[in-house]
């Protein structure tokens, strides 16, 4: 069972929710970033914007794990 957890990323531009997903599919947080971005233009009626405020609400906060 894999030890990857979902939670916001301490080194954010603005709440973590793109570092926190980039940590967590191995990818670049610029990528995640881009596609919020998109989704939101692309999507209609700020789909994007919608996502990210869900996904904010819902991912803990980072922790220090000793």
């Amino acid at each position: 069972m894999s030890d990857k957890k979902l939670m916001r990323s301490e080194d954010s531009m603005i709440a973590g929710v793109a570092g926190g997903l980039a940590n967590y599919f191995d990818t670049d947080p610029t990528l995640v970033r881009i596609l919020f971005v998109l989704l939101t233009l692309l999507g209609g009626g700020g789909l994007g914007i919608l996502v990210y405020i869900v996904l904010w609400i819902v991912m803990p906060e980072p922790f220090d794990v000793v």
